[in-house]
């Protein structure tokens, strides 16, 4: 059997439209290095993706691909989870394609816990549109959509993720690939829904958080030996203490995945399966509901 190198992943990528700079770059990269890791090859894997710089996620990683509608990246994985649980199945998209108009598919998701990978790629701003204020953008930051301060509190993410059930929930940074690929790696590896949210630096539109001031302000937790993953309150009060500016893995439970979790699901995936069936075997089933 052949050896999967990252130029194997390269090999169907496009070229890429981002910003120099943008943090993103890094983001594909640390997926790349994850999957040849991890002994995945391109067509193993899929990639779905909603609108926004995120949406391109898909283009560049050079696997199986699917560009979905603004923030509905995570329904549609979880579909193509379902249909063929052989797949490494990963959903990508940014803040604003996440946390707003997708947020309600992805608290559904924490607690449904089919079998995926969520990147979310944070840069705090909507870079596509050319810098307007998104979810997580803080309170008073000014931008063309609020020249005079947003005025919201922003979505919190990581707490978010912990109260809506999730079962695996890390954060990583664009300025350190290496230590992204490990959390990408664990992520792929967990059973059941595992999020990762990437502080991911805009560097044309967001002139606020750059890739010096994470650098500053972020603490790892897996440097720290004192530190827990398995413990949900001291995930809580971690990232409460520290206003989420953490990376590294906050909350690892093990637990049976949406799929082991429904009667007389066949493990063979549905694809494989034959769904054929005479005429009168389906009248017969219909009229058993009538």
């Amino acid at each position: 059997m052949s050896t999967v190198t990252v130029k194997d992943y390269r090999a169907n990528a496009q070229a890429s439209t981002w910003c120099p700079g943008c943090g993103d770059f890094a983001v594909v990269a640390a997926m790349q290095r994850a999957l040849v890791n991890l002994g995945l090859k391109p067509h193993q894997v899929v990639a779905v993706t909603g609108i926004g710089c995120s949406g391109k996620f898909n283009y560049y990683l050079g696997a199986n691909a699917f560009n979905s509608m603004h923030g509905r990246s995570l329904p549609v994985a979880q579909a193509i989870k379902i249909a063929n649980r052989d797949l490494v199945v990963i959903a990508a998209g940014g803040d604003g394609d996440g946390y707003g108009i997708g947020v309600g598919h992805f608290i559904h998701a924490c607690r449904r816990n089919v079998d995926i990978t969520y990147v979310v790629m944070d840069n705090h701003i909507y870079g596509l549109t050319t810098g307007q204020t998104s979810p997580t953008s803080r309170k008073g930051f000014k931008t063309k959509t609020t020249p005079y301060g947003a005025a919201e509190h922003p979505i919190r993410p990581l707490p978010l993720a912990l109260a809506s059930g999730c079962g695996f929930v890390a954060q990583g940074f664009s300025g350190d690939v290496k230590h992204l690929q490990s959390l990408f790696e664990a992520a792929i590896q967990h059973k059941g829904f595992a999020l990762v949210n990437v502080l991911s630096p805009c560097v044309t539109f967001n002139k606020e958080q750059t890739y010096d001031w994470w650098r500053e302000n972020l603490v790892n937790l897996d440097e720290r030996e004192d530190y827990d993953p398995a413990d949900r309150s001291a995930a809580y009060k971690v990232v409460n203490e520290l206003n989420s500016l953490v990376t590294g893995i906050i909350y690892r439970e093990e637990r049976s995945d949406y799929q082991d979790e429904l009667p007389n699901y066949d493990p063979q995936p549905l694809i494989y399966q034959d769904l054929s069936r005479p005429i009168q075997d389906r009248d017969e089933l219909l009229a058993a509901f009538m």
